[in-house]
């Protein structure tokens, strides 16, 4: 083999090497180069980049995030092959809490649940917003986040007693006497009481526990229509205990002396005598036919029409006549029965 032949072999070798070492190079120089995902709120891009960090990549890319925005990785984090970078910008939000409302409240984020949480705002387990936690919202809209609490509160209440009314014989109609008196029972509630942002929309009565008993007031009313009297007993419609005072046909007890033309004429131009009593009209009507009965056990005044009145004779008053003054001296004032006869 001639020097020619050598050189021409050594002279190839040298190619070769070369190319091989190119194409080392290029392949490193390739290797270097990333394919990064860049996503700004909803607009994605893809890039090719020889940066070192994700900062790196944005400074090259001219891209600049705001101190409040969000990107999803650290600035400093080492740039790798199908990074998908994502970058939000801030937005202004308000948050209504019943009465109270906070303005311009700056997130990135374009998600009810984000936003409350990136705004610190916590949860509890029966909270909820409008619109929901899962909404997407955008920049300017209003979140209105509702606070419940519910409270579980013991409160002693009243039981009613129940009235039972019989009707009897042995008591004059219109009379109600007392057999048994009522007393009202106790019982424990337990009330679960539920608030929205502090104020109370439910109650709900969780459990009752009877404490004491209520007590039935039992009562008699009278349906006896008569009246036991001197000529055997009467039928009336309507009894009333009423202050009897008494009067005669003097001047202490008219004002009139003999002589004058009402001497001894009642209101209803009938001539006084006994039977004849005064009362006032609004009570008992004028011509009303009555027997009156004594509570003190002396004798009934008896049977009398209202036929008079008296200024002094007002409500459940009545004023008897007597014939003489040591009479109504005798009587005074004194509490009667007086039946309103049929």
């Amino acid at each position: 083999m001639d020097k020619y032949t050598v050189k021409n072999k050594q002279w190839m070798k040298g190619i070769i090497l070369f190319a091989i070492i190119s194409l080392i190079g290029l392949g490193m120089v390739i290797g270097l180069s990333k394919d990064v995902i860049l996503q700004v709120e909803d607009d994605i891009t893809e890039f090719s980049s020889y940066a070192g960090t994700v900062g790196e990549f944005l400074i090259s890319k001219g891209i600049q995030t705001e101190s409040n925005g969000y990107i999803n990785y650290p600035l400093d984090t080492k740039l790798e092959d199908n990074m998908h970078l994502v970058i939000k910008e801030p937005k202004s939000y308000t948050i209504e809490i019943g009465d109270e409302v906070k303005e311009d409240l700056i997130s990135p984020h374009d998600t009810v649940e984000l936003v409350l949480k990136d705004l610190d705002f916590e949860l509890g387990s029966l909270d909820y917003t409008e619109p929901e936690l899962d909404s997407k919202i955008k920049d300017g809209d209003k979140i209105k986040l509702f606070q419940v609490r519910e409270v579980v509160e013991e409160i002693e209440k009243s039981i009613p007693y129940e009235e039972i009314v019989k009707n009897t014989s042995q008591l004059d109609k219109g009379v109600t006497r007392i057999v048994q008196k009522g007393k009202n029972g106790k019982k424990l509630e337990k009330i679960k009481q539920k608030y929205i942002n502090d104020e109370l929309v439910s109650e709900d009565i969780i459990e009752e526990k009877i404490i004491e008993q209520p007590v039935k007031e039992m009562a008699e009313r009278g349906t006896r229509q008569m009246v036991a009297t001197s000529r055997g007993n009467t039928k009336f419609k309507k009894a009333m205990t009423m202050n009897a005072s008494a009067y005669d046909l003097s001047y202490q007890s008219t004002g009139k002396r003999p002589g004058d033309p009402y001497y001894g004429i009642t209101a209803s131009g009938t001539k006084a005598r006994p039977g004849a009593v005064a009362v006032d009209p609004r009570v008992i009507p004028l011509g009303t036919k009555l027997y009156i009965e004594s509570l003190d056990g002396t004798k009934d005044y008896g049977y009398a029409t209202a036929e008079d009145t008296g200024g002094a004779i007002k409500g459940k008053k009545i004023d008897l006549f007597f014939e003489t003054r040591n009479q109504v001296r005798s009587f005074g004032r004194r509490n009667v029965k007086v039946y309103i006869l049929d």
